[in-house]
Order: C-alpha cells, then sequence, then structure tokens
C-alpha cells in the first residue's frame, strides 16, 4: 500500500542509524513491525495470571502424587 506521511526529520535520521536501515521505507517498516510485537508482548503479559487452568494448588499436588 503506498501512503504519504510526513515525519520530522530528525525521527526518521534516528530510525535509520537505529535500524542499520539503507532506506526510509524498510526503516519505517522495521518500526511497524517491532512496534505490534510489542503490542503483541504485553497483551500476553496483561494474561499472566488470568487464566483458569481448572487445577487448585491441591489437585496438582495430588495428580504429582499418583505418578
Amino acid at each position: 500500500m503506498r501512503t504519504l506521511i510526513d515525519i520530522q526529520d530528525g525521527l526518521i535520521e534516528d530510525l535509520l542509524k537505529e535500524t542499520k536501515s539503507n532506506t526510509k521505507k524498510e526503516a519505517v517498516t522495521i518500526a511497524i513491525k517491532t512496534y505490534l510485537n510489542l503490542k503483541k508482548r504485553e497483551r500476553l503479559a496483561a494474561m499472566i495470571g488470568n487464566y483458569n487452568f481448572a487445577y487448585d494448588q491441591e489437585e496438582l499436588e495430588r495428580m504429582r502424587s499418583d505418578e
């Protein structure tokens, strides 16, 4: 998809250096992918401790002792 955006010169220069990209397109693509991965990780991290495995500590201990 072709998109025209206005990005501050300093930001794009810093992005090019940080990503070690040869082109602005490559640098912006890397930045977008990195941002999306970060957001996915944040959503996964927010789920920690919120999942019900349907077993409590006693049931897990009982299952281990049955082995």
